[in-house]
């Protein structure tokens, strides 16, 4: 056969097309010809084994690539023409289109079911293929095509040609040319469903000139998008985490069978998104500390506290049945989550099950199918989890061996005879039983119509099991975290560490790679966690509690030089150190300011102190007061803390010559101490650093990562982009059609206090609160001035705001996020629950799931009604359903 590829692509000079073939699963690069720099071409002469195959186009500068096409949706090269052995190929460039989401398994699997079909094999001697992409067809339609030729129906809608989905929202039906009448083809495309109801696409006729063919020959067109007359969908949907659900069945904890039973109830009111936070494993300690989803100790594996035992067998031994569940039902009756009482309880429950049935269910072959696709994580974090219980410890660098894995112990822990098999099949068969529930829930979702959406966290645990594997990926001497914003006035330190970006580019983010596909098992939507962090990241020394010494990493450091242009005297000394002098320290410790001065500093010249040597960091200080209790003495410790965080500048964590402001030094003694021309100089100087500087270089470091990432799967991709957002971030989110995070109460536009939800863009989630923030109802009792404010100018209402939230005005609040023009509004389970007096939290400080500002926050919220007691509730079911459809969210 002969391949003749033609597409239209102007190109600037030293620019070249290639053309990136994968046939018979073997991947091939070609370069292909122009004569005017615009019209490329390439023959390809070759017979594949394989009817169908794959293809895109790519952009080459100096043997490297420059641009590539959207990789989702390549090309197709199907062979399925018996005769045909001349093929010409007319495509189109394709970017990311602008309704890519269209593309996404939320919308192809969940909501529209659309799913490619096979293209028949036929034996037309000359043959037109037309390729169409119609990502806007719904459940139960189907494209075809209708003209003017009686082959083609001669525009009756009832003989129309049908058309085969070939990839997805792809669509391609190929004609005859022996039947037809004439060689010109005028022609529409029309979705059809079930009904035989039909929809013409927009704009006028297409047409197409045949040219004179020989037998034997294929000419394939591939065509611009069809349009029909739609309006965008919008969905509703709610944010609960799995850990918070109860049902009459959960064993004080949400788990995956309860994850039905709210999708069940989702799917009842109309609403079509579940979001959750994250479900991986954290067990670090096996205490509450372990709380924490978004300090995972492995990206893969699944928590076990969302074991379904119901979904198990049943225990043969009816003393321990009847034990097991007497507990279960004391821990479901608990208000909040006793995190370690139910993960005892879960993990002696699954080793009796496990005794019961493991080797059984290990031997199936289920379970082998599981273990080979598994098998390159499970592996090192089956070895991992047994040597934390056998030594204790999660932190490897003190386990007297294995402080590291080690590749050749993978043959003998995956050898079911090996006494190494013996010591971590436990772990195997608990994730292969998690794995099966969640796949179990997520097919459930889909069978409902609801679009399960996940979370990305950003970092990972110091002591996981990914750093433990692969430590070449991160950075240890750094903690990763966020500037001061609204949460937290002194920045925020998760103690994750760093990435390691130089090296995780090496092998194209392999690693996050990895992550994405295997999200996507369970998951049709994300949330990326922090996405400013694919940008740079807050980087905090080691020897740091609080984040305030933090700097962006990657960024670009200034030189004493650059500084003193913006006419600031640079003293590296003065600027550097903390700034400690006896009015700052009469200032900051009244009448204990000599008891600190005797204690914990010493001079360093005729106006300053420095701090003592056993205190020189705030890690050491908090080492002294570790245990402390006494307001005085955590009052004494937070003021040690300001002290050593009081500096102009931090150095570069790389490069000492290099300095970067230090993020709000303007609320510092140090800054006060500035003459009034310094204080004017250095607040230039921040806000280039902070807002501009950095702009170009941040949009190049998340191009190189988010484009691999966002294309790994097709997952719906939302991020979470608040903070201190750089210009670059909406640059990169509007390129890569990634959904935006809107919250009224955090508007992007800094020349207003609350957003217009009649602003929000089309391609963004937009919501009221989140697990980070307080609920609704605490937000409008949190700041009495602010509400009053909200309430006259955003609400239009006049008189003072009521107090507190009374349902029919949360129930208002919650109306007018529906009708906004985001494509989804997700809302809290505690919003929902607002708009019902009599169904929410007499106390609504009880609803708050995570308070950003605390890093030893326990994580134990839980719905305070059983979803099975929620969804026979008709008056509330029946007011969700009213209020999504009214605002036409379906």
């Amino acid at each position: 056969m002969v391949f003749h590829f033609n597409i239209d692509y102007k190109t600037v000079y030293g620019e070249e097309l290639v053309l990136n073939m994968t046939v018979d699963g073997k991947e091939v690069q070609y370069k292909m010809g122009t004569e005017d720099g615009s019209r490329w071409s390439f023959d390809w002469d070759g017979t594949p084994k394989s009817k169908n195959n794959s293809y895109f186009y790519s952009v080459s500068r100096d043997g490297f690539c420059t641009k590539a096409e959207w990789q989702l949706l390549r090309h197709q090269l199907n062979c399925t023409a018996e005769r045909a052995s001349d093929y010409t190929l007319y495509d189109r460039w394709h970017d990311i289109p602008e309704d890519s989401y269209l593309y996404s398994s939320a919308f192809t699997d969940c909501i529209n079911h659309q799913q490619p079909g096979k293209v028949k094999e036929h034996s037309f001697a000359k043959t037109i293929r037309l390729i169409v992409r119609a990502p806007q067809l719904r459940e139960g339609e189907r494209l075809a095509v209708v003209g003017s030729d009686p082959a083609l129906g001669a525009w009756d809608k009832n003989h129309a040609l049908p058309m085969v989905q070939q990839a997805y929202n792809e669509w391609t039906v190929d004609i005859n040319v022996e039947t037809l009448a004439v060689n010109y083809l005028e022609f529409k495309f029309v979705a059809l469903n079930e009904k035989k109801e039909c929809l013409w696409e927009t704009g006028y006729n297409r047409s197409i000139e045949i040219p004179e063919m020989k037998s034997g020959t294929l000419i394939s067109y591939e065509l611009s998008q069809s349009f029909l007359e739609r309006w965008n969908r919008k969905l509703a949907g709610t944010l609960v985490p799995v850990f918070s659900l109860r049902s009459k069945k959960s064993a004080g904890i949400g788990d995956f069978g309860d994850l039905k039973s709210m999708i069940d109830l989702v799917a009842k009111t109309g609403q079509k998104v579940l979001q959750l936070l994250p479900i991986n494993d954290t067990t670090i300690t096996h205490t509450w500390t372990d709380s924490y989803p978004y300090s995972c100790i492995s990206v893969f594996a699944i928590h076990p506290q969302y074991a379904d035992l119901l979904a198990l067998p049943e225990l043969k031994d009816a003393k321990k049945r009847a034990e097991a569940e007497k507990t279960r039902a004391e821990l479901n009756a608990l208000p909040q989550i006793d995190y370690e009482k139910v993960n005892d309880f879960k993990i002696n429950y699954l080793h009796q099950i496990f005794e019961q049935e493991g080797k059984q269910m290990l031997k199936s072959a289920d379970f082998q199918a599981f273990f080979q696709e598994t098998e390159q994580w499970l592996v090192p974090y089956a070895q991992y989890s047994y040597l934390r219980d056998k030594y204790g410890t999660a932190d490897f660098s003190q386990w007297p061996d294995h402080k590291v894995w080690d590749e050749a112990e993978r043959k003998s822990l995956s050898d079911s005879k090996s006494k190494a098999y013996k010591e971590v099949e436990f772990f195997y068969f608990v994730q292969y039983v998690l794995n099966t529930q969640m796949k179990a829930a997520h097919e459930h979702a889909m069978a409902k119509g609801v679009i399960l959406k996940g979370d990305i966290p950003i970092g990972v645990n110091r002591y996981s099991c990914d750093v433990w594997v692969e430590p070449k990926y991160f950075n240890l001497n750094g903690q990763a975290g966020a500037p001061p914003d609204d949460f937290s006035a002194n920045g925020q330190n998760w103690g994750f560490p760093t990435y390691n970006w130089h090296e995780m580019l090496k092998d194209g983010c392999q690693w996050w790679v990895r992550r994405f596909q295997n999200m996507s098992l369970y998951f049709d939507a994300y949330r990326i966690d922090h996405v400013l962090g694919f940008f740079r990241i807050w980087e905090i020394p080691v020897d740091s509690v609080h984040g305030l010494l933090g700097q962006f990493a990657p960024a670009l450091g200034m030189t004493a030089d650059e500084i003193r242009s913006y006419g600031l005297n640079f003293q590296e000394d003065r600027f550097t150190r903390p700034f400690i002098t006896d009015w700052v320290l009469n200032r900051m410790f009244h009448e204990r300011a000599d008891e600190v001065k005797e204690k914990y500093l010493d001079r360093l010249d005729d106006e300053r102190y420095q701090m003592k040597p056993e205190v020189n960091s705030q890690r050491k200080v908090e080492a002294l007061f570790e245990g402390a209790t006494a307001q005085k003495d955590i009052w004494l410790r937070d003021g040690l803390y300001a002290l050593i965080s009081d500096v102009l500048f931090v150095r570069d964590h790389r490069n000492p010559g290099l300095f970067h402001p230090r993020i709000s030094a303007q609320f510092d003694f140090i800054f006060e101490s500035l003459y009034d021309n310094d204080k004017a100089a250095f607040n230039r100087l921040y806000n280039d650093y902070f807002y501009r500087r950095n702009n170009q270089y941040w949009y190049g470091e998340a191009m190189k990562k988010l484009p691999k990432l966002v294309q790994a799967t097709r997952m719906l991709v939302c991020a979470e982009d608040l903070g201190m957002v750089p210009d670059c971030v909406p640059w990169v989110m509007n390129e890569l059609k990634i959904l935006s995070l809107e919250l009224q109460s955090m508007p992007k536009d800094p020349s207003v206090k609350f957003g217009h939800l009649s602003r929000n863009p089309y391609r963004s989630v937009c919501t009221i609160s989140s697990h980070d923030m307080p609920t609704l109802r605490q937000w409008w009792d949190e700041n009495i001035q602010r509400t009053q404010e909200y309430y006259n100018t955003m609400l239009y209402r006049q008189g003072p705001a009521p107090h507190p939230l009374p349902g029919w005005l949360a129930k208002d609040i919650i109306s007018r996020h529906l009708t906004s023009p985001s494509m989804l509004c997700v809302l809290s389970i505690q919003d929902w629950l607002a708009i019902d007096e009599s169904l929410r939290l007499p106390d609504a400080n009880a609803e708050r799931i995570n308070i950003p500002a605390n890093p030893k926050h326990y994580w134990r919220y839980r719905m305070h009604l059983n979803i099975e007691d929620l969804a026979k509730d008709a008056a509330f079911m029946n007011q969700l359903t009213e209020m999504i459809s009214q605002a036409g969210r379906n």
